[in-house]
């Protein structure tokens, strides 16, 4: 007897064990919180890192109509004469400038030929740190031409970085007036390379003028001419992002009031569109980038239909009349904002006016007739203080006054803390304006800290919040040695359990910068990592679009050991929603721990649940771990079921872990 009792013993022990050692959650599932905005978790794009020109806009050809402050960067003469230490002394190719187009697009080349043949005279682009091309995919060239006689040839081709030729064709120009012209032709590319130019050769006589040299991928975005980079794209729609804000970010504000965004400039023909510096161009001075301009190729009118693609509620940021706080902190007076007003309300006319009202039928005529159901407006970009609030009530009572509906966002400075940013942030809601965009770059440690940074928050305040960048870093806030590791990503998915359980006063969210190039970055981390030809999701990826396609609709007690959220205690971290659409109860658990934890999630207010949950667990064992283009799957989410019981879930929750589970309610 004595033996088999033993023997019971030490078969119990383990199961006894798990028992003791188990942590117990609780679930209030009749019991909502909140209800989860539809905006919860988007997207916050910015032209930085290389992200638009040479990233998400799809063109190959660098500065294409001679407008960056040297004219012919990106740009190579070839010619067989008149050249003498490497540069270029001829006559035959001259930049010329249009006086009556110096607001849009002044400038373009000008080939004089004399009985010039294939290989004498010809110029090269090198695009954004090459051009990416693939093998059997088309691609279309096409350029504005304008010449008194036809009799010139352009010799076009695609070249590796050792001169061989992927792709060409020949272009004859028919039009002979005074007037522009668009030429264009396609051709396949037979190999692929990362690195490839764009070759010209000029043939024939006669003057020929050449302007908007263009070359455009055809596997775009849904297949748009001229549209955006599709594998980028895609990365984003699977994120399901419920808003994009755009343009910025620092480019909003520019380095001075001359370099702010315009929207106006954005939109309408391309040639049309005045390029200018972009502020990252020479911003960080480690990492200069004396080529990083905008053509605005990717402006106000794709932002919007991008948005639209996606699904995603717009969020455009307007400059206020301020250019950034930390570099010239130059002003425009209060008195003559006026421009600066009037640009937010006609933006707010072009996203949702009718065909009957000018910037309505402008919206129309660029292709949209229907609006693009603007909500939301951001006027500045990390601008704080009384200058700050001073253009804010401006901005604020002219658009309330003709669009009482449009909900404004304040900007409350560069990070959510000091002075600066209580001073700021508590004149905005005493301005009862209805969203304050807070920012938090920091050390991971900040953010296991501040997971229940919303829990005090004041519930009787109209004013909700948009945390409008926030990412971990590695090292430290602008620190070029930050990466993408997988401690960072775990560290943001805890603080993400504090948003979505005060999804009540957080109702919008986004992890910013979003893209980097590989080769034309200027800030670390960033989300989405890219080359000329392929793309590679960072492990902060994973965790921001499982969070935004595991949202629910409501936000319901997950009480840990009975009694407070779990917001650290013993490394862990949790909420809990309900999908009302799929009468789905989705449960997030992050385990910051280096060791497993068995966890006992019961559930209150059900009568049962399915039999079955789906789990989804992104993990590794070193918080070191990154992807990488060469290893590009090193931290990817896994998918798994789960047996439950009626009322609990039995769930083993991993080493430095997030593990999303979606299980159905019983009717």
């Amino acid at each position: 007897m004595r033996y088999v009792v033993g023997l019971l013993f030490f078969l119990l022990q383990p199961i006894c064990s798990w028992a003791q050692n188990k942590v117990v959650f609780t679930i209030q599932a009749n019991k909502p919180t909140a209800t989860v905005a539809p905006t919860m978790w988007g997207i916050f794009f910015e032209d930085i890192n290389l992200g638009a020109d040479g990233g998400l806009y799809a063109e190959l050809v660098k500065n294409r109509s001679f407008e960056f402050d040297a004219p012919l960067m990106g740009w190579k003469i070839n010619s067989t004469k008149d050249v003498m230490y490497g540069f270029y002394f001829g006559s035959a190719l001259q930049i010329l400038n249009q006086p009556d187009k110096t607001a849009t697009n002044p400038r373009f080349i000008r080939v004089t030929l004399q009985h010039t043949k294939k290989g004498e005279l010809g110029l090269t682009n090198e695009g954004f740190r090459g051009m990416g091309i693939k093998k059997d995919l088309r691609y279309n060239f096409s350029v504005l031409y304008r010449q008194q006689t036809a009799k010139a040839k352009l010799h076009v081709a695609l070249v590796t970085e050792k001169g061989d030729t992927l792709a060409s064709s020949v272009l004859a120009p028919a039009q002979t007036d005074n007037r522009w012209h668009k030429g264009e032709l396609s051709f396949t590319a037979k190999a692929t390379e990362p690195k490839a130019k764009l070759q010209l050769w000029f043939e024939g006589n006669g003057v020929l003028d050449l302007d908007m040299i263009s070359l455009f991928p055809t596997d775009t975005w849904k297949g748009r001419k001229g549209g955006l980079r599709a594998d980028l794209v895609q990365l984003l729609a699977d994120m399901k992002p419920g808003f994009i804000r755009f343009p910025g970010g620092c480019i909003v504000e520019g380095r001075d009031l001359a370099q702010r965004y315009q929207w106006k400039k954005t939109i309408g023909p391309l040639e049309d569109r005045k390029l200018i510096i972009n502020r990252w161009n020479n911003e960080v001075q480690a990492r200069p980038v004396p080529d990083y301009f905008q053509s605005f190729g990717l402006g106000f009118f794709e932002y919007f239909q991008l948005c639209e693609d996606l699904g995603a509620a717009p969020l455009p940021i307007l400059n206020c009349g301020m250019a950034c706080q930390v570099n010239t902190a130059e002003l425009t007076p209060v008195e003559s904002l006026d421009p600066y007003v009037q640009d937010a309300l006609d933006l707010i006319e072009f996203a949702n006016g009718s065909q009957e009202t000018k910037w309505g039928r402008l919206r129309a005529d660029l292709g949209h007739p229907a609006p693009f159901q603007l909500t939301m407006l951001g006027v500045g970009n990390e601008n704080f203080g009384s200058p700050y609030l001073e253009r804010f009530k401006v901005f604020q009572e002219a658009v309330k006054k003709q669009y009482p509906t449009i909900k404004l966002v304040g900007s409350t400075g560069l990070l959510s803390a000091g002075e600066v940013f209580d001073t700021t942030n508590v004149a905005l809601r005493k301005l009862n304006v209805e969203i304050v965009d807070e920012h938090n770059y920091s050390v991971p440690q900040w953010f296991l800290q501040n997971a229940k940074r919303y829990d005090t928050y004041d519930r009787t305040s109209k004013t909700k919040v948009f945390v409008g960048e926030y990412a971990a870093q590695s090292v430290g806030m602008t620190d070029l040695n930050n990466k993408n590791t997988w401690r960072t990503a775990l560290t943001e998915a805890a603080y993400m359990t504090g948003l979505e359980r005060n999804a009540d006063i957080v109702q919008l969210a986004s992890y910013a910068p979003l893209l980097a190039h590989v080769d034309g970055w200027q800030w670390k981390p960033d989300l989405i990592w890219f080359d000329n030809l392929s793309v590679m999701p960072t492990p902060n990826y994973y965790v921001q679009k499982l969070y935004a396609t595991n949202k629910g609709s409501v936000v319901v007690p997950m009480l840990y050991k009975n009694s407070l959220p779990a917001t650290g205690q013993d490394s862990l971290y949790a909420s809990a929603t309900i999908d009302k659409a799929t009468q789905e109860l989705i449960l997030k658990v992050v385990n910051t721990a280096d060791k497993a934890q068995s966890a006992e999630i019961k559930l209150e207010g059900v009568k049962k649940i399915a039999p079955t949950a789906n789990v989804l667990t992104l993990r590794h064992n070193s918080l070191e771990a990154e992807n990488t283009f060469l290893s590009p799957r090193v931290v990817i989410p896994a998918e798994t079921t789960l047996p439950t019981q009626p009322k609990a879930i039995q769930v083993e929750l991993t080493p430095y872990s997030l593990t999303i589970i979606r299980v159905k309610l019983s009717s």
